[in-house]
């Protein structure tokens, strides 16, 4: 078992994960169990520190996945020159990372996410997994791997309606058909320009704006991009001054305005703004 520490004030465990970016974790402790792929670690923030234990082998594949090789300080100071409602929030979220996600389950995943709320999506996808994902161990405990999509392909889509998919399912079952018989190729994928991969995106039954942007930004890396919201669309209002309605023209906006930091500041000001309603309803 090895242990990657890192400073917390740039990876915050809580609020890295409860940003809406990642669906497979579980509250363990003082920490959580997160999975990717087949692959689990023990994450928890203990005073400056945050901490990743994992398995030796797989110390590699998270010091990537939780993106350590990063300079956010420099990422928050680029928000924090922006000003405005841009600076506050880069303060409050410092301590997100955006992760470096398995593209394949991400895209599966995000399909999942449309219209959906997180509790339910995290539910969801525990649900396939128990079902079709390969069993794994680690510290002592086992848990299901993301199934793979020749699995998922042969199930009819019947059994996607069963774990709560609704009309979610004729997607998924769709998805994994053609990831498994190559007619989608998510390496060939990674290899667009981001304009393309989003493009290419959107030509797949069941994925739109929204679930292109998402897929793209975590599971793609493409910072560039910038997912809009319920609660981007009240910081594009309240804290922008905006006047379009089109989620769509609300998130090129954004691109536009933070270019390759597009996905950071989409992050903090996510969190800035959910957090702020929080405050709000607990008085």
């Amino acid at each position: 078992m090895q242990k990657i520490k890192y400073p917390s004030e740039y990876f915050d465990a809580a609020d890295t994960l409860s940003c809406g970016q990642l669906f497979r974790f579980t509250p363990k402790g003082k920490g959580f169990n997160v999975f990717s792929r087949d692959k689990s670690c023990f994450l928890y923030t203990d005073g400056a520190e945050t901490v990743i234990e994992c398995e030796n082998s797989d110390a590699d594949y998270f010091y990537n996945y939780f993106d350590l090789k990063r300079d956010y300080s420099a990422i928050v100071k680029r928000a924090s020159d922006f000003g405005g409602a841009l600076k506050v929030a880069a303060g409050k979220a410092k301590g997100v990372r955006i992760l470096n996600q398995d593209a394949e389950e991400a895209l599966f995943s995000f399909v999942v996410s449309q219209n959906n709320n997180i509790p339910r999506i995290k539910g969801i996808i525990a649900r396939l997994c128990a079902a079709l994902g390969e069993e794994k161990s680690f510290g002592g405990e086992t848990y299901r791997a993301f199934p793979a999509a020749k699995t998922m392909a042969a199930q009819e889509t019947d059994f996607y309606y069963g774990v709560g998919l609704g009309y979610r399912a004729p997607f998924i079952k769709r998805l994994a058909e053609d990831v498994s018989c190559g007619k989608i190729n998510v390496n060939a994928l990674k290899n667009l320009p981001s304009k393309d991969l989003k493009t290419a995106l959107k030509g797949i039954y069941g994925v739109g704006q929204k679930v292109a942007d998402c897929a793209a930004l975590f599971g793609f890396g493409r910072t560039d991009s910038f997912p809009a919201d319920v609660w981007i669309e009240k910081v594009y209002r309240e804290d922008f001054g905006g006047t379009l309605t089109d989620r769509a023209k609300i998130s090129a906006w954004f691109e536009n305005l933070f270019g390759d930091d597009s996905g950071y500041f989409q992050q903090y000001l996510f969190y800035y703004k959910r957090t702020l309603e929080k405050q709000s309803a607990a008085k």
